[in-house]
């Protein structure tokens, strides 16, 4: 490939492990808008011109075909299994089934471990794909601490056996990380999250990075193509703020560069998808030259809006008042 990014100049992040990781990755999901197909192939553009991060999960529907695009560059020589950091997640309805879930995935993946597998949602409220948000399940509840930490060592348990490498959470509040953190016997190395320039959770990206844990952020350029289910009249378009139009003029580049430099800056792992291969050629190429002033990464700070895109609605359950109340925003988990 023409566009090769060498994975050796990719700046990188030190876990608390000691284990470093590349600071951007490539997400999986894009299930509302493109096939399995689509996606699994942009996987393969992506190992050749230099990823070597991979955000995947079970309930993206397509981690089959993304196991045979992984297996074809390890059989081609294009990469080994050890350059490869694999994630994916167990998803809200096999919480007690988790290694059953984890097993499936690396079957999936063709991968024989996993390195970082999560918890993808803190809850095992369960809805059906491409629902709309309006749908609830009645059997959902509240986030339970003694119900999260079950799964979590279940989590635990693939660890020594040698499934995955390490655990993650995603979708947490800092009240849910005060109550189950004293809890856990291996810390988790990472929480993946909604962040980008609108919405920068920076209590809890502080929280996390306090305690050693890795921020790695989904949506990080607002994701325009995300689902229109998460669609509000409310949502601000992160990459059409003046400041980042203005800050993308000045280094001759799209604003959702300048998401994804500010992001790396910061110090969180943005994981950015696209099916086009100038794109994620450039989403790898940016960490490597070109980097954000201190005047740039400022004005970005200032464009906080508390502008959340995934707010939940499907994992309501009864009694709730709205999506806030996944959120914890009042300082306390809300049952």
């Amino acid at each position: 490939m023409s566009n090769f990014i060498n994975p050796a100049i990719v700046p990188k992040r030190k876990l608390y492990t000691g284990e470093e990781i590349p600071c951007i990755g490539m997400g999986t999901f894009g299930s509302d808008r493109f096939t399995a197909e689509q996606v699994s192939a942009a996987v393969a553009g992506a190992i050749r011109c230099g990823y070597r991060m991979f955000d995947c999960a079970a309930c993206y529907g397509n981690e089959d075909q993304i196991g045979k695009v992984f297996k074809d560059a390890m059989d081609e020589g294009v990469v080994e299994r050890k350059d490869l950091y694999i994630m994916t997640k167990v998803w809200n309805d096999m919480h007690e089934r988790v290694e059953e879930s984890c097993r499936k995935s690396i079957a999936d993946l063709q991968c024989e471990y996993v390195d970082l597998f999560f918890i993808h949602w803190p809850f095992p409220n369960y809805h059906a794909p491409h629902c709309d948000v309006d749908s609830r399940n009645p059997d959902s509840k509240p986030f339970s601490v003694e119900e999260f930490v079950a799964t979590y060592q279940r989590c635990e348990e693939l660890v020594e056996k040698g499934l995955i490498k390490s655990i993650g959470i995603s979708n947490m509040t800092i009240p849910k990380l005060e109550a189950v953190l004293p809890k856990l016997r291996i810390k988790p190395v990472a929480c993946e999250m909604e962040l980008h320039p609108c919405f920068q959770q920076q209590k809890l990206f502080d929280y996390l990075t306090a305690h050693d844990i890795q921020p790695i952020g989904f949506m990080p350029i607002g994701s325009p193509t995300r689902p229109e289910r998460d669609m509000c009249p409310e949502d601000i378009a992160d990459i059409q703020t003046p400041e980042m139009v203005s800050i993308a003029k000045a280094h001759n580049c799209h604003p959702a560069v300048i998401a994804l430099k500010w992001a790396v800056q910061r110090g969180q792992i943005p994981i950015p998808f696209s099916i086009h291969e100038a794109e994620y050629v450039s989403n790898l190429k940016l960490t490597t030259e070109d980097p954000l002033t201190e005047e740039e990464m400022a004005s970005i700070a200032t464009l906080e809006r508390n502008n959340r895109l995934v707010k939940g609605q499907v994992f309501l359950w009864e009694g709730a008042n709205d999506w806030h109340d996944l959120w914890d925003e009042d300082g306390f988990i809300v049952k």
